[in-house]
């Protein structure tokens, strides 16, 4: 029997230190209690050049942190993602354009989406909480929950 190759997915955002991190550590936790993280390649990045190398906002390492969800992220951009990746989830429209225009000049094979495409409280676009508060950073981190559950189970 042929070893199952894992599946993968990049979460995306503005500058990759509100919420693609905190996407992609609530999706990292959530197959890490599945048992099923074998079976994942899991990370995100920015679209723009703001932030590389920076590490995620204090006020969603505080968020997690709450949570108790383990982060350990630096800021990166999308390069080569386009090709490795089986997923790219972004979390609003600009990203969504800039990642369809950047995918069909490099030989994507991801299928690129917006988080919150399939949720069920129809809350499209998850709002960038940078420049808001604490509170901010909450709702931001409850959407990504039911965003990255829903897509767990519809990716399964």
């Amino acid at each position: 029997m042929a070893a199952q190759l894992p599946k993968s997915v990049l979460f995306v955002c503005l500058g990759n230190i509100c919420r693609s991190p905190i996407a992609e550590a609530v999706f990292r936790k959530l197959v890490t209690d599945q048992n099923i993280s074998d079976n994942w390649r899991i990370d995100s990045a920015t679209t723009s050049t703001y932030e590389i190398e920076n590490p995620p906002d204090y006020r969603g390492q505080n968020c997690k942190r709450k949570h108790d969800i383990p982060m350990n992220h630096m800021a990166q951009q999308v390069t080569k993602d386009f090709a490795t990746f089986g997923y790219i989830l972004c979390m609003g429209e600009s990203s969504l354009r800039y990642l369809n225009r950047k995918g069909s000049e490099k030989n994507c094979k991801a299928k690129i989406e917006v988080l919150g495409s399939s949720e069920a409280q129809k809350q499209l676009i998850i709002e960038d909480p940078c420049y808001g508060n604490d509170s901010d950073f909450e709702t931001v981190y409850q959407q990504c929950v039911r965003c990255c559950k829903e897509f767990l189970e519809k990716s399964q």
